[in-house]
């Protein structure tokens, strides 16, 4: 088992999980994280640590989620995504972001 960075994260990608990850499994995109499954020892120190509770173990995905599972596994492997090791300012405009509905849209896949 893993955990799962949830579309709450987009457009936020607040950085508090990456400081307590004992592993390093977190890449980040430019405005995204993700946990790399192949990484993750299900240590769950992660998860209370985000502030807007978009990080859950994988058998606790919400139903409409699922697919973030999935696209976890993918952003990590994808050759624009750096490790990210320590914790850096949310972006900018983070606040408005909060709780909105249809994130997925605003994702951006492809980084530098």
């Amino acid at each position: 088992m893993t955990f799962v960075v949830l579309e709450d994260c987009i457009r936020c990608k607040h950085t508090d999980c990456v400081e307590v990850c004992p592993v390093d499994c977190f890449y980040e995109g430019p405005n995204f994280l993700v946990i790399n499954p192949d990484e993750c020892i299900d240590c769950a120190l992660c998860e209370p640590e985000c502030p807007i509770d978009a990080i859950r173990a994988e058998d606790e995905v919400p139903a409409e989620q699922q697919h973030m599972t999935a696209l976890n596994a993918e952003l990590a492997r994808h050759p624009n995504w750096t490790q990210i090791r320590e914790a850096r300012e949310p972006l900018p405009d983070h606040e408005q972001w909060r709780g909105k509905p249809g994130k997925l849209a605003f994702l951006d896949r492809n980084g530098a």
